[in-house]
């Protein structure tokens, strides 16, 4: 899917926005054209100007009206555009007519984002989750695409050769779906397999939305990491997982996550399930808040209705607000610390209050973890090991033939071990 092209050869791009107030009204309408403004230069466009259109419906022909259409049609051919990028969804129609009259690429916010992701994409995991988003997106599509092939008339025993096409398209499409979506299965279960060795040590998980920090403050939490920050959006894709020291010489995983963004493709949501599943089974969440931004509570509301679409319902989340120090006024600090009590304030680039947010990491665990002590039979080897496997087993001593163990448990496990614990009539010490 080649959208836009790469930086080295970017590309004239104007933006187009719809306005309907009072449920989008203007100034909402400006803010999302400001982040596709981020959104085009990172995927290696220039954007010349914005242009938003007041209209109640959407025309079912062009989205906007006719009459912005001309508009359009002239300001492309006096600025010579090669890429018109709605903020709005289109249908397939509209990106033909729109194509057709404006003599240039059309595409949708949609189609950016997934042009984004595949150039961000590294791995082979990432790069098989983005071409099934992408597939995905152009199923439907495809119509129209090879009309310059039907010549003939319509009727009984002439069907046009472009028809045929069309269909094979189709075929090969949702062919190459299914070998993707088996792939991406099998990725899943071998990393399943892989970190299965993990389960007795706390996960943590960074979330937020894209170009909050996540990547710059996992590399300060663990400067081994050297995981990629950049100010740019969807700068990480593949979720990196790395073991973080905190100060009560406890260990715990700690994963960042690709960026979340407004109006996030469904297509993509989905094809990078299997990556967000270390967000799905960490005991608690990060969620890096950019506070220099002025709208950051309205991409905190963003962060948590992904969160909710993709499965994660527990409140077992750390608001941690990121780039204290690129506050324009730093007085709105106080104000926002009052409403957030139970935040973190932070500067991941400069290092501030890091230590603080160890020690807070530190107490949210020891609140998530009971510690035990029994004493077990040697014999009893399948509660032992299903202990070593399941929980953090801290400490053991032999004496004689009984083993006594330390270990500490999750919450979400202590009813399950007691009564194991009970039904092989061992006490606890």
């Amino acid at each position: 899917m080649n959208t836009v092209t790469s930086e080295n050869k970017r590309e004239k791009a104007i933006l187009v926005g719809l306005c309907s107030p009072p449920e989008i009204p203007r100034t909402l309408v400006e803010e999302y054209l400001n982040e596709l403004v981020f959104l085009a230069d990172t995927a290696g466009a220039d954007v010349v100007e914005s242009f938003i259109q007041d209209k109640k419906l959407r025309d079912p022909a062009y989205c906007i009206g006719k009459g912005k259409v001309e508009e359009l049609v002239l300001f492309v051919k006096e600025k010579e555009i090669d890429l018109v990028i709605f903020d709005d969804d289109l249908s397939p129609a509209q990106a033909r007519n729109l194509e057709q009259k404006l003599e240039c690429k059309v595409i949708d916010r949609t189609a950016l984002i997934l042009q984004i992701f595949a150039i961000r994409a590294q791995s082979a995991q990432a790069k098989m989750q983005v071409e099934l988003a992408q597939l995905e997106y152009m199923l439907p599509r495809l119509t129209g695409q090879w009309t310059h092939l039907s010549k003939q008339k319509g009727g009984i025993g002439n069907k046009g050769p472009g028809e045929t096409q069309i269909e094979t398209d189709r075929r090969l499409v949702r062919n190459r779906i299914s070998l993707l979506k088996k792939k991406l299965k099998e990725v899943s279960l071998q990393h399943d397999t892989q970190t299965q060795g993990r389960q007795t040590i706390p996960r943590v998980s960074l979330v937020g939305y894209t170009n909050a920090g996540k990547s710059t403050l996992m590399n300060t939490l663990c400067p081994e990491a050297q995981a990629f920050a950049e100010n740019r959006l969807f700068a990480t894709l593949d979720t990196k997982t790395r073991r973080l020291e905190l100060n009560i010489n406890k260990l715990v995983l700690l994963s960042d996550t690709v960026g979340f963004i407004r109006k996030l493709p469904h297509t993509l949501v989905e094809s990078f399930k299997s990556t967000l599943d270390e967000v799905l089974q960490a005991d608690f969440l990060l969620h890096v808040i950019d506070i220099s931004h002025h709208g950051f509570e309205d991409q905190m509301e963003v962060v948590k209705t992904t969160l909710k679409d993709i499965g994660v319902e527990h409140d077992n989340i750390i608001e941690v607000f990121n780039k204290i120090d690129a506050l324009e006024d730093p007085s709105l600090l106080k104000d926002i610390r009052a409403k957030y009590p139970d935040a973190v304030f932070i500067s991941a680039v400069r290092g501030i209050n890091i230590v603080l947010l160890k020690e807070i990491i530190g107490q949210h665990l020891a609140r998530e973890y009971t510690e035990r002590k029994i004493s077990v039979h040697v014999a009893d080897y399948k509660l032992i090991s299903y202990l070593y496997e399941h929980t953090e087993v801290i400490d053991n001593c032999c004496i004689d033939e009984q083993v006594e163990l330390t270990f500490r448990v999750r919450k979400s496990q202590r009813k399950h071990i007691d009564a194991l614990i009970a039904s092989s009539s061992i006490a606890l010490l």
